[in-house]
């Protein structure tokens, strides 16, 4: 039997859960990005951290204190905030929660926001993991994506960041873009693997409707990208890595041993997170739900939020979270839709999940309810088990959606 979801231990367990941070602001706005993020909004800076602090002390409360094992400072990019935001955001989640010992707290970065000093005052502040978008290190490709640095610059960030302190640094990278040919990417993943970061982060483009790189595609301006040429890419990468003692411990990602992202595993193990700022989504007991997407509107809503209910009530249930006046919309999660996604976000882990632990944890036996999708599957050849664990075989990486789509409805 799953737990009741409105009993405050339920909601957030003694071990803990992650905090993720949303910040909307960016010096410029990528053409393929479709994340909640504004350019030109500089001004609504300082309201939003008044409003955001705000919304963790307010949480704080609802939650009884409860145990953070990570933070994550996603955008955006919130390395654009002002000086002293971090220290002030992070200050609020540690008083008004149990920020753990040896938390791991991530922030996001463009290359050229980070210098020697800049870097010094986030590892003051508590930061203790960094990601750097840096998508390409070729130079035409940087361009079309937008972005404000250069090869040169993205790969002097990682040794700024290293001197600057940080020993924990994931960098992202985009491959099947349009132009994109293997040898720009071979070259790219040569370049980086020999610096040796801690963690890679590997996207495929996805053209998403409403951006101006979906619409130069669909107008010609930019050719489709080829999907085979792509699944080479993704190909390529994987093996080099593997030369390179990287273990490929998500379809996406990549580490040296030992540094794996905890606040995604979090995610992945369908286990609790609360997310603050302006459309931030939480996943809390029963409960999936997210802010408001207008920055603007979010703030007067957290705004109103304090001064209405300075007391806000402890527990989850339908009636509280219609309270919490910056949440926009919310969604029970009833037992099958928890079960389908622990299923289909434990297999992005490619060791596999192990179906007896998992099992014991929410009290329901996953192998015994999905026997006839996991014998279709392995004799697929997609999934393969060997003792209590279950994982995607190596050609379904590519095809994972194919897989994870049988153990919904």
């Amino acid at each position: 039997m799953l737990a009741d979801p409105t009993s405050p231990t339920s909601i957030v367990p003694p071990s803990g859960m992650a905090l993720y941070i949303h910040v909307p602001f960016c010096k410029t706005k990528c053409p393929y990005c479709d994340f909640n993020t504004y350019q030109g909004i500089e001004r609504m800076m300082d309201p939003y951290m008044g409003a955001v602090t705000q919304e963790i002390t307010q949480w704080g409360r609802v939650l009884e204190g409860a145990a953070v094992n990570s933070v994550f400072f996603g955008g955006g990019t919130p390395s654009y905030l002002n000086e002293g935001s971090i220290d002030r955001i992070l200050e609020s989640a540690r008083s008004s929660f149990q920020l753990k010992d040896g938390a791991e707290i991530t922030i996001e970065a463009n290359p050229g926001d980070l210098d020697l000093l800049a870097c010094q005052r986030l590892i003051n502040a508590g930061v203790n993991r960094l990601s750097i978008g840096v998508q390409s290190l070729d130079n035409e490709l940087l361009s079309l994506l937008g972005r404000r640095h250069d090869a040169d610059q993205a790969m002097a960030a990682l040794a700024i960041a290293r001197s600057g302190g940080f020993s924990n640094i994931n960098l992202d990278f985009m491959y099947g873009l349009p132009h994109q040919t293997m040898l720009q990417w071979q070259d790219t993943m040569q370049r980086m693997v020999s610096q040796h970061p801690d963690h890679i982060s590997l996207y495929c483009l996805t053209l998403e409707e409403g951006t101006p790189l979906h619409r130069w595609v669909e107008t010609g301006k930019l050719p489709q990208a080829d999907e085979d040429l792509a699944a080479d890419m993704y190909h390529y990468a994987a093996d080099l890595m593997e030369q390179e003692g990287y273990q490929h411990y998500e379809i996406s990602n990549w580490c040296l041993p030992g540094s794996e992202c905890r606040h995604n595993l979090c995610y992945w193990l369908n286990q609790p997170y609360l997310g603050v700022g302006p459309g931030a989504h939480s996943s809390l007991g029963a409960y999936r739900f997210w802010d408001i997407s207008s920055p603007g509107t979010y703030i007067a809503s957290v705004n109103d939020w304090a001064t209405k209910n300075p007391q806000p009530a402890i527990g989850l249930t339908e009636e509280v979270l219609n309270s919490v006046l910056p949440v926009d919309h919310q969604e029970h999660i009833d037992e099958d839709t928890f079960l389908a996604e622990t299923m289909f976000l434990g297999l992005r882990l490619l060791e596999g999940m192990d179906l007896a632990e998992v099992s014991a944890r929410i009290g329901i036996d996953l192998g015994e309810r999905y026997r006839s999708e996991i014998q279709d599957l392995t004799e697929l050849g997609l999934l393969e088990q060997e003792g209590p664990l279950l994982r995607l075989t190596k050609p379904a990486h590519l095809i994972a959606n194919q897989v994870f789509t049988r153990f919904v409805g």
